[in-house]
């Protein structure tokens, strides 16, 4: 029998990326899934259409995670197509770089919202259907900049150091109920959120691993389906770091 065989998971930012990733690796352990996302539709269709030839169901919904009510809509749709919710995946986010100095409050709202408030509403409304059912698996990306900080990036930082502190509060929140929280910081994985950077700055970003490469989406998808698994039953609450060293 697959690893997550009959489970339902939900995917946010799930059409690209890291999420895509994701998505079809639970899906190819026998996860049904229901990806998330804003933006290419075309994406979104096409990453289904994979998830769907490796034998199990999905749907798209195209939900912007950040709107409370249209994500406790995704939400409420999903289980109404699967009669459960197993697994949560908080991917979705976005960037605004620029120095404190310079930076907008339009910038800091925009990006605080999507990538922190998005996860606290798809916690909140997936947090009765786990305590009813007294299981679920939650698994928030979080980055290492929420661990360290970065220049450039302080509202990145801040809301990628927001989801490790609502990872911890919720853990603790449901554990008793046989629901993990945990979290993963990844390093410099190719993305296209990181394929715009000058090549200079990949070269120094990669001179900082001491791996001296850059991560895959499926480094993050092989650890998000560990989490997520029972193989990690006894794992909640924790951040774990996938950055080939780089924050050792």
């Amino acid at each position: 029998m697959a690893l997550l065989s009959g489970k339902t998971a939900v995917v946010t930012g799930g059409s690209q990326g890291i999420g895509r990733a994701v998505s079809l690796e639970l899906a190819k352990n026998g996860a049904n899934v229901a990806i998330l996302y804003v933006g290419d539709r075309e994406r979104g269709a096409q990453t289904v259409k994979d998830i769907e030839a490796l034998g199990v169901e999905a749907m798209e919904i195209y939900c912007n995670v950040a709107d409370f009510e249209e994500s406790a809509s995704a939400v409420e749709a999903v289980k109404a197509r699967f009669g459960r919710i197993d697994i949560l995946v908080n991917n979705a986010g976005i960037t605004r770089d620029n120095l404190i100095l310079k930076m907008s409050e339009a910038e800091f709202d925009s990006v605080i919202s999507v990538n922190l408030k998005g996860a606290f509403n798809m916690i909140k409304h997936t947090y009765p259907i786990f305590m009813r059912q007294k299981y679920g698996r939650v698994v928030s990306i979080s980055s290492v900049v929420g661990l360290a900080g970065n220049k450039g990036q302080a509202n990145y930082s801040a809301s990628k150091a927001g989801i490790i502190g609502l990872t911890k509060s919720a853990a603790k929140e449901l554990a008793s109920r046989g629901v993990t929280y945990n979290a993963i910081a990844p390093g410099f994985i190719e993305t296209d959120m990181t394929a715009v950077l000058p090549e200079e700055a990949k070269k120094a970003m990669c001179d900082q691993i001491p791996m001296k490469r850059t991560g895959k989406p499926e480094d993050i998808a092989n650890l998000a389906l560990f989490l997520v698994s029972d193989m990690a039953a006894y794992i909640t609450g924790e951040v774990i770091r996938c950055d080939g060293g780089m924050q050792m």
